[in-house]
C-alpha cells in the first residue's frame, strides 16, 4: 500500500513512498503516481568508496569484485555492504543493475535546437513491461518533473518545423522518424516548473513507457555533475 510521502516529498501526487525493498517491488503505479521511493537514511562513507575507485572512462561500470577488493574503513565498509545488498536484491528480482562511477555523460551537440542526451528531461521506453530503478549514493542527484509541468519537445511548433526540415521525407513517415531517433522521448519544462530532487540514498522505481503501462511514464533527467566530483549511481 502506498503511504503518504514524508516532508521532503509532501503534497506531490506523483510520488509514493514505501519503507522496504519488498514494498518497492510489490507496489504498483496507480493514478497520478509514476514514481515510488524506498525512503531511507543510509549509514556509511560513500565518498570513501568513490575516492578509491578508478575512473577508466567518463562512465565506468563498477563490478562487485572491484568493490570487494577495496581496502576500506569501517564506515566505508558499511557503505559497500549497502551497495552490494542493493545489487543482490535487484538481481534476485530479475533486474540487471549496473553500478556506475560517472564523471560526465556524453552530450548531444549535433543539433542546436533539440537535445536528446540524458541531461534533457526524458522518459524511458521498453518493448516489454519494465521499470527503471535508480539510486544515487554520492554526487549530484537525478531529478523528475510532474507530467503536467512539461511539454513534449516534438510538439513545440518551432522545434517541430525544424525536425520536419531535418526529416525531408513524406509526411506518412514523419512520426516513425521521430520515434526512431528518440526525439519523441524528450520534454522541456513549462514556465514555473518545479523539479523534484530525488535525494541521496533513496532507491526509486520510475514508470516506463511500455505496452502494458497504465500510468504516464516518469519524466526525469541526469543532473549536471558537480565540478571536480564524481557520481556513484546504481541504475537498471
Amino acid at each position: 500500500m502506498l503511504r503518504t510521502p514524508e516532508h521532503n516529498f509532501s503534497d506531490n501526487a506523483q510520488i509514493g513512498v514505501v519503507f522496504s525493498f519488498s514494498e518497492l517491488v510489490a507496489t504498483h503505479f496507480q493514478g497520478t503516481v509514476n514514481a515510488i521511493c524506498w525512503h531511507r537514511d543510509l549509514e556509511g562513507d560513500f565518498e570513501e568508496i568513490v575516492s578509491k575507485l578508478q575512473l577508466v572512462q567518463n562512465i565506468t561500470e563498477v563490478q562487485a569484485e572491484t568493490l570487494l577488493a577495496l581496502r576500506l574503513s569501517e564506515k566505508g565498509n558499511a557503505a559497500r555492504e549497502i551497495i552490494l545488498k542493493d545489487l543482490r536484491l535487484l538481481t534476485d528480482c530479475g533486474a540487471s543493475p549496473s553500478l556506475n562511477l560517472i564523471k560526465a555523460y556524453q552530450t548531444d551537440e549535433e543539433l542546436d535546437f533539440i537535445s536528446t542526451d540524458v541531461y534533457s528531461y526524458h522518459i524511458d521506453r521498453s518493448a516489454i513491461a519494465a521499470d527503471t530503478f535508480l539510486c544515487t549514493y554520492y554526487g549530484a542527484v537525478s531529478e523528475i518533473l510532474p507530467n503536467d509541468q512539461v511539454e513534449q519537445k516534438i510538439l513545440v511548433p518551432e522545434i517541430r518545423e525544424k525536425l520536419k526540415e531535418l526529416h525531408d521525407g513524406p509526411d506518412a513517415t514523419f512520426e516513425t522518424f521521430l520515434s526512431e531517433h528518440y526525439f519523441d522521448l524528450h520534454y522541456r519544462p513549462k514556465v514555473n516548473a518545479r523539479p523534484i530532487n530525488l535525494g541521496l540514498g533513496h532507491l526509486w522505481k520510475l514508470a516506463v513507457d511500455h505496452p502494458e503501462q497504465t500510468v504516464l511514464p516518469c519524466v526525469h533527467r541526469a543532473p549536471v555533475e558537480n565540478e571536480g566530483e564524481y557520481r556513484l549511481l546504481l541504475i537498471c
